[in-house]
């Protein structure tokens, strides 16, 4: 990987853990997601509003693959990279598959979610896939310094609604 993407990868984590972090204070759970075109721009963003819209399909990358689809006014996202501030659960990981993003690239893992009380790591049990079957998109974990802080900040509020 050249030092230019891991740059902007860092930016782009970056730029996700920050949206999950303030939508903990907005409502909403501790997951963001940027969505970056070919040509190096953001094409759209979302977080987890989950249980602000009683939507249990309304997780971060699922919001902003609904948003860059509509802005693009195509189902398929070829050529873009889907930045998450965590592991995608395998909800996610699937709308990655359907848009046809060419790659994922997340902070913080599985375990930080479960540690964090959400049961992601249980999901991905359930759909163990052969791991040397091919993939068509590149999945990436990318550690961030700052990759915690969107659990921190949910596990700070008293008020939060568990899912």
């Amino acid at each position: 990987m050249s030092d230019r993407r891991s740059t902007r990868d860092g930016e782009f984590l970056t730029r996700a853990i920050l949206r999950a972090t303030d939508n903990v204070a907005d409502g909403g759970g501790p997951f963001g997601a940027v969505i970056v075109g070919p040509d190096g721009q953001v094409v759209a963003t979302g977080v987890n509003r989950v249980t602000a819209s009683s939507d249990p399909t309304a997780h971060a990358e699922v919001n902003a693959i609904r948003a860059a689809c509509a802005i693009r006014r195509d189902v398929s996202l070829a050529g873009c990279t889907l930045y998450a501030s965590c592991e995608p659960c395998p909800l996610c990981l699937s709308a990655a598959l359907w848009s046809r993003l060419d790659r994922v690239a997340y902070a913080a893992d599985r375990q930080a979610a479960q540690r964090a009380g959400f049961d992601d790591g249980t999901f991905h049990d359930l759909f163990r896939i052969n791991p040397h079957a091919p993939w068509p998109l590149v999945l990436e974990h990318l550690p961030q310094p700052s990759g915690q802080q969107p659990f921190d900040a949910w596990a700070s509020q008293e008020d939060r609604q568990a899912y």
